[in-house]
């Protein structure tokens, strides 16, 4: 049980309001996790403008749902990789092959977009220290020094928003019902401190 409100336009402080009319103007309805962030509008405020941010990076649409689909399957959080799936499905046109192997932790078909999802898992995983062989594989395959700092912004906003999902335990949206996820058997043994 989460002891946080989901707010609604109506239930937000003077603060959030705004924002969430514009969660409601950009998405047509307010996500639930912009909902659970109103409680701080500073947070809700910070997630919103690394959104924008993130979206300016040089990665493409489709390899901006890789890094947030491999952030969130890293990361356990159910609700971000059935938004995330059902976005980059459904607004970023990306192939539903792609899509299916960040969900299920399986190698990429697209061996670019498999050294972008390996680099960014290893970023999660290994809190930022990452090894020069996967730094040099992620080169390799074809991005730049830039890049690896565009990561680093993605992997931020998404954490925010994947952290902030474990403790107010956000419903999942009807919009995003469709691609509702489990994280796999090996990985659900975590407990809570």
């Amino acid at each position: 049980m989460s002891q946080f409100q989901i707010h609604s336009i109506l239930t937000a402080n003077a603060t959030a309001k705004p924002l969430l009319e514009g969660s409601l103007k950009k998405y047509g309805f307010v996500p639930n996790l912009h909902g659970g962030l109103a409680e701080a509008p500073a947070a809700l405020t910070a997630y919103i403008e690394l959104t924008a941010l993130f979206d300016q990076t040089s990665f493409s649409p489709t390899e901006r749902q890789v890094i947030l689909l491999a952030v969130s399957v890293e990361n356990h959080c159910t609700y971000c990789v059935a938004a995330h799936s059902m976005i980059a499905k459904h607004m970023a046109k990306a192939d539903r092959a792609i899509v299916e192997a960040l969900r299920n932790g399986k190698p990429l078909p697209d061996s670019k977009l498999e050294a972008l999802a390996g680099f960014t898992r290893s970023v999660v995983k290994n809190r930022g220290v990452v090894c020069g062989q996967t730094l040099d594989k992620f080169i390799t395959a074809g991005y730049s020094r830039a890049q690896v700092l565009e990561v680093l912004l993605g992997v931020a906003f998404k954490t925010l928003s994947n952290y902030t999902n474990h403790i107010i335990h956000a419903p999942l949206d009807t919009a995003f019902q469709a691609e509702a996820w489990e994280e796999p058997a090996q990985c659900s043994s975590r407990q809570c401190a």
